[in-house]
Parts: C-alpha cells; sequence; structure tokens
C-alpha cells in the first residue's frame, strides 16, 4: 500500500490546494469520511464543512468547503467544490459580522456559510 495519497482541492473559480497527503477527512452526505492511501474507490456528494488535509510533510491544511463532490481512485483524491476558503485566508471579523447579518436577515445559508467558516477557523 502506498504512504500517501495526491489531493485535488478545487473550487468552481481556482485549484486551491494541491499535493501529497497521509489522510483527508471529509462530510459527505452519509456522514464524516477519512481517507488514507490505498482506500476503496468512492465518489460521493460533499456536504458543507471543514476539510482537513494531513500533509506528507506532517502539515494541517484546514478548508471550509461549501458543497461540491469527493472522488478516490488510484490514491488519487479529488474534491470538487462550489466554493472553497483556506482556513488561513478566512477573515474571522469579517466571518462573524457575516453570521451576524444572516441571522438578524433569517437567511439560513448565508448563516450557514458564516458558520462553517468560522469552525474551519477554530480547527486550525
Amino acid at each position: 500500500m502506498a504512504a500517501e495519497l495526491h489531493v485535488e482541492l478545487v473550487a468552481a473559480d481556482r485549484s486551491v490546494w494541491s499535493g501529497e497527503a497521509t489522510l483527508v477527512v471529509a462530510r459527505t452526505t452519509s456522514g464524516d469520511i477519512g481517507i488514507m492511501p490505498g482506500h476503496q474507490p468512492l465518489l460521493g456528494v460533499l456536504e458543507s464543512g471543514p476539510v482537513t488535509i494531513r500533509t506528507s510533510e506532517g502539515a494541517t491544511v484546514i478548508a471550509a468547503v461549501h458543497g461540491g463532490f469527493i472522488s478516490f481512485a488510484d490514491n488519487k483524491l479529488s474534491l470538487l467544490a462550489e466554493i472553497v476558503e483556506l482556513a488561513d485566508e478566512i477573515d474571522v471579523q469579517r466571518a462573524e459580522r457575516a453570521l451576524e447579518r444572516a441571522k438578524s436577515d433569517a437567511d439560513a445559508a448565508a448563516e450557514r456559510r458564516a458558520e462553517i467558516r468560522l469552525r474551519a477557523v477554530a480547527v486550525r
């Protein structure tokens, strides 16, 4: 079994992260899933939530993912999402303001996006 897998994290408008990893944890419509080298092939729908990537160098990459698909075969994992934000790119104060605004506007979708951003930042 290979010791690492190749990961491509892609948003609709850009390639967000690409590299070798030992573990990726994501939320699918079936629940949370961990992908390690040698995992069975899969195709699934991503739920909005944080994605955690443990790189081969021992670093951790956290991203807020908003919907999309996950595909794994031949030790290649593709995470294709509508919107992806790396935790390091998220402005916490802006996300907190967006959450408050969404709550006051009763905008459930915007509230969920803001909560996911804040969860991604909290995990890192």
